[in-house]
């Protein structure tokens, strides 16, 4: 007998693959998570810094001077000249154009968040795996090495970290290079642990113990099966590790260990420049680097926030329900309450 295949109805949905593909997208995803404030916090932080990144792909085209130019066709710019047409946001206290500084510090900063990041993710990720997969000594000494520099005043442990590379040496390479590793020293200890306490979860799971019986190696498991379900965490950290790499780059530069202004330009550096500007009444050469550095923060950790309530499921928001839904709930096993015998009004009765 042969059995006649109905064709679905023509009003029924029908979902695109590459609709879906999209909607997964890490940061996608999220936003149609999101609502309420949840949702404004995640657009505002994804503004600003999206702004951000835009000001240093695009930092030669919007600059009208360059980061080290003290002089055009007309002669030097002057020192502590007010904002003005030739100069939007004034000169600083060296001569140079307060625009042009902040659009370049965009440059500089997200080179030394990229190299820092990438540093830190590569040593904390595989030292955390190592040492949460293979436990014993090896386990209790990195243990205990990373909670002896996390313990470290971060911004005194990059200091003389900073020291210690750069020595004395403040060009564009060797700076963009102490800086980063300044901070990857600070970081590693964040990614260590959540990956290392991860892996000491995972690795009792029951697909690892399967992996074992069929003969995989220890490189193989840990590549394949640990890691992958280890760092679902990681893009919450890294958009706050990113804010505070701004943070202490700021700081060193501030301190005097930063860059050069002639090798490149640095926000923390013209903050610590515009220090005698301040009491004078000049303005214009401290608040724009410093409300650069804040809103560029201030976006990073948006992000980073709005993602970890997303991804905690008490404290995301949910959506409010409307008059009719709560009969498609599906709170028994097997389908909604209408999917009875009889519906609503068949439960009731067996109930009676």
């Amino acid at each position: 007998m042969a059995t006649s295949v109905s064709a679905p109805p023509e009003d029924a949905p029908r979902t695109d693959p590459s609709r879906r593909g999209w909607r997964r997208l890490p940061v996608v995803h999220q936003l149609r998570q999101s609502v309420g404030l949840q949702r404004g916090m995640l657009v505002a932080g994804l503004l600003l810094t999206g702004l951000f990144l835009l000001t240093a792909l695009f930092a030669p085209l919007l600059a009208p001077y360059g980061h080290a130019q003290l002089r055009d066709a007309d002669g030097p710019f002057g020192a502590q000249q007010p904002p003005s047409a030739e100069h939007w946001l004034g000169t600083t206290v060296g001569g140079y154009d307060v625009f042009s500084r902040v659009v370049y510090g965009s440059r500089t900063a997200i080179l030394v968040i990229v190299v820092a990041i990438v540093l830190s993710l590569f040593a904390g990720v595989l030292i955390g795996l190592v040492s949460g997969y293979f436990g014993g000594w090896l386990d209790r000494v990195l243990v205990v090495v990373c909670d002896a520099v996390y313990a470290f005043p971060s911004l005194l442990l990059a200091i003389v970290m900073a020291i210690v590379i750069s020595g004395g040496q403040s060009s564009l390479f060797g700076g963009i290079l102490a800086a980063a590793i300044s901070i990857t020293v600070v970081f590693i200890p964040q990614y260590f642990r959540v990956i290392r306490a991860e892996t000491v979860r995972i690795k009792n799971e029951a697909f690892v113990e399967s992996a074992r019986v069929v003969g995989a190696g220890h490189w193989r498991i840990m590549t394949r099966h640990v890691l992958r379900n280890a760092t679902r965490t990681l893009p919450l950290i890294l958009t706050l590790n990113a804010s505070e790499a701004i943070l202490t780059l700021a700081g060193l530069g501030f301190l005097g260990f930063g860059i050069e202004p002639t090798a490149a330009a640095e926000w923390g550096y013209d903050l610590n420049a515009a220090l005698s500007d301040v009491t004078s009444g000049i303005w214009w050469t401290s608040i724009f680097p410093g409300l650069a550095i804040v809103l560029v923060v201030l976006g990073l950790t948006l992000v980073g926030e709005s993602l970890n309530d997303l991804a905690d499921p008490r404290l995301r928001s949910r959506r409010a329900v409307t008059s009719g839904e709560a009969a498609e709930t599906p709170v028994v096993p097997g389908g909604t309450l209408d999917a009875g015998p009889g519906g609503l009004d068949g439960i009731e009765e067996t109930h009676r």
